[in-house]
């Protein structure tokens, strides 16, 4: 039972963090072209994901909810980050 619970947990936690990711599709949005927005978070939340990525695929048994949970903010907190800090430029 515990074993079920976790295993739902887990695949929710990932779930939710990849949404929390895709919010940022609209940062990007706002931010592609001429608008400025907030770079720091992004950013950061970009070496966060990869932080976690590398700590997911270096366990000795992968751990595959944490890998796949946080992939997206790679790629996405760093465009993000981008995207808002070469408009104010």
């Amino acid at each position: 039972m515990e074993n079920k619970f976790i295993r739902i947990l887990g695949v929710l936690a990932a779930i939710m963090a990849v949404a929390m990711y895709v919010a940022y599709i609209d940062q990007i949005k706002a931010t592609w072209g001429d608008a400025t927005g907030p770079w720091l978070q992004p950013f950061i939340a970009g070496i966060n994901c990869t932080l976690w990525v590398s700590y997911g695929l270096f366990k000795r048994e992968r751990d595959y909810p944490i890998i796949f949970a946080n992939l997206p903010g790679i790629f996405l907190g760093f465009f993000a980050a981008l995207t808002a800090y070469s408009s104010a430029f």
